[in-house]
């Protein structure tokens, strides 16, 4: 088993983090911290590359599921169960920068936190935030998942809980496992059927986020909203 200790004072990620700050680590060194060591033969760094390549980028590790992690050669149940718990912290942390007073007043306020959320799902999953009059998170609920068209997806099923909540107005999101954002027609077809419908109730739709782990689509921004 090579530890961190065996390596060369140098390219000890601890040290280095002690030394320079946490923020001076690469991807690989943060991931080797929380690894602590690798196995026979092989060094804690590259336990930590073959945990990389098996994603497209660094934030993509939170896709990864305990099975998926354990099956990689040198990842013990416990430590797939702390690389899971550095994500979960990370996505917590986002969740409660958004609820506790956030006022929602642009998309990019939002789109760290969708993005953690929802943005790695492997399939289309529909987000619903409910506002209250000062534009504040009162409540979340994913309404349904699957691709949005007339079969799975209904304003009923999201207004019907905006009543429940009390909410003044919502902003409504959904993910693209593809990791393109851009809206398809369905997309564009299902939005204006939702805002005829808050216009209606009383419950207007502030906007529709399309998010993927690293982009993000704002059919506000883009004038897309009726």
């Amino acid at each position: 088993m090579v530890k961190i200790k065996e390596i060369q004072i140098q390219e000890r990620p601890r040290e280095k983090a002690i030394l320079n700050g946490i923020e001076s680590l690469s991807n690989r060194e943060l991931l080797a911290i929380v690894l602590r060591c690798g196995y026979k033969g092989t060094s804690v760094l590259d336990l930590a590359d073959s945990i990389l390549q098996k994603v497209s980028g660094f934030s993509s590790i939170g896709t990864m599921s305990y099975e998926d992690l354990v099956s990689i050669k040198g990842v013990s149940s416990s430590k797939a169960l702390e690389i899971l718990a550095v994500f979960e912290i990370s996505k917590r942390v986002s969740y409660e920068n958004v609820v506790n007073g956030f006022q929602v007043n642009s998309p990019k306020n939002l789109v760290e936190y969708l993005s953690k959320k929802i943005g790695f799902k492997q399939q289309e999953n529909f987000h619903v935030l409910f506002l209250n009059i000062k534009n504040q998170i009162i409540f979340e609920k994913t309404i349904f998942i699957g691709t949005l068209n007339a079969s799975v997806a209904h304003p009923r099923d999201i207004y019907k809980e905006a009543v429940k909540k009390n909410a003044a107005s919502i902003i409504v999101s959904h993910n693209h496992p593809s990791q393109s954002c851009i809206p398809s027609e369905q997309d564009i077809t299902f939005t204006n059927t939702l805002v005829d419908a808050g216009t209606v109730i009383g419950i207007p739709v502030l906007d529709h986020i399309v998010v993927s782990n690293n982009d993000y689509f704002s059919f506000k921004e883009q004038g897309l909203m009726k």
